[in-house]
């Protein structure tokens, strides 16, 4: 049924596009040539929910980089071309009011040309942002109450890096390169990690081990986890080196316990916000993250893959929690649509007592293309409010 609808879709933006197109036969051809590729590259890249497509795996991998760049390509098309028909017809019915005051054909032809270049062009900076090292976001916290100890704790945050098809081994090493020059006291995880299973991605995931930070790498599950075997790649981060919190905390004593300037932080993980649906003894529970840890912890700390856990993450007593899930969106128009899924897109934000910080991820998920909505490492430092 999918591939009947893309293709669908693909005939409605030749249609609407290429009758256009005919005075500028270079962008003609190349369109022309985009869609027949998309329509056919996208449901034997992508297969549509399928693991790996049916064919050799020596071919595999330019498929599924065609099929997801295409992907890609024709998102921005199909909203422009939609938005172009939605100008088209404000112009035919303005025409009712101003006889002659507008060209028709002019602006079908010119408006044609420019959903064409601009599709691509989006494309193609869209790729390059995403390929590239995501950049360093520097965020201050302020924390009531924030011991002394505490102030200027640095907790180096990577998200939704989406290891599999498209991103690998060395893509995960410029990201653990440039977590280590931040020199952080914690790294934090939050989900999203991978697309596929530990036999297919294990060695591109060994870079992990790398990390380095004062008190250690913590993650959190999130829902691509649960598609690619949670319990499997529990056990392998965990040979990793890598603490996985499921619905539990550990406490840290940072600072000098000598002097007795030391504090303790509680660092909490829950499972992703729907991870009961795929395993019942995963029902992601703030309470139970909460559950046990000592009442004069400096700051309270919580791991959510997904910003739905705030309210929940609020009610349990937490100061503050790192999240994902959302991309910020990834590239345009989506940002816009995230917020009717999500709390926050992304940022900083407050809710009653507690912070919610929304990074927009490390890497990308499916398309190679980021426009509007940047990859991230975050460095969060806590700060006395």
């Amino acid at each position: 049924m999918l591939p009947f609808v893309s293709f669908l879709l693909h005939i409605y933006v030749g249609a609407r596009l290429l009758p256009a197109l005919t005075a500028w036969p270079a962008v003609f051809a190349l369109l022309l040539a985009a869609l027949v590729l998309s329509a056919y590259l996208m449901p034997m890249g992508i297969g549509f929910g399928a693991r790996r497509p049916t064919i050799r795996r020596g071919a595999s991998d330019p498929i599924i980089w065609l099929g997801w760049a295409g992907m890609g390509l024709f998102s921005s098309l199909l909203v422009l071309t939609a938005a172009r028909d939605v100008v088209l017809l404000i112009s035919m019915a303005a025409a009712w009011f101003m006889p002659g005051a507008i060209d028709a054909e002019a602006l079908r032809r010119w408006s044609a040309l420019g959903v064409s270049l601009l599709g691509f062009g989006v494309t193609l900076l869209g790729f390059a942002n995403a390929r590239r090292t995501a950049a360093v976001v520097m965020v201050d916290v302020p924390i009531d109450g924030l011991p002394s100890a505490l102030h200027g704790f640095r907790i180096a945050q990577i998200s939704d890096i989406h290891i599999g098809p498209t991103i690998r081994r060395n893509y995960l090493r410029r990201i653990v390169a440039a977590v280590n020059r931040l020199q952080a006291d914690m790294v934090a995880i939050t989900g999203d990690l991978v697309d596929g299973s530990v036999t297919e991605l294990a060695a591109h995931v060994a870079p992990l081990a790398d990390l380095s930070s004062r008190h250690g790498t913590y993650f959190v599950t999130g829902n691509h986890e649960y598609y690619s075997g949670a319990d499997a790649w529990i056990a392998q981060l965990r040979k990793l080196g890598i603490r996985v919190l499921l619905n539990s905390h550990i406490v840290l004593r940072h600072g000098d316990s000598r002097s007795g300037t030391d504090a303790l932080a509680v660092v909490a993980g829950v499972t992703d916000y729907n991870a009961g649906h795929f395993d019942p003894a995963h029902r992601t529970d703030p309470q139970a993250a909460m559950a046990g840890a000592p009442g004069n912890a400096g700051v309270r700390l919580l791991l959510a893959h997904q910003p739905r856990s705030a309210e929940a993450a609020a009610a349990a007593g937490f100061d503050l929690q790192l999240s994902g899930h959302t991309h910020g969106g990834q590239f345009l128009p989506w940002n816009f649509f995230v917020r009717f899924q999500q709390p926050f897109v992304a940022g900083l934000h407050r809710l009653k007592n507690l912070w919610v910080y929304t990074s927009r991820g490390t890497g990308y998920w499916g398309p190679p293309k980021r426009f509007g909505a940047p990859s991230e490492i975050t460095l969060l430092r806590l700060v006395t409010a």
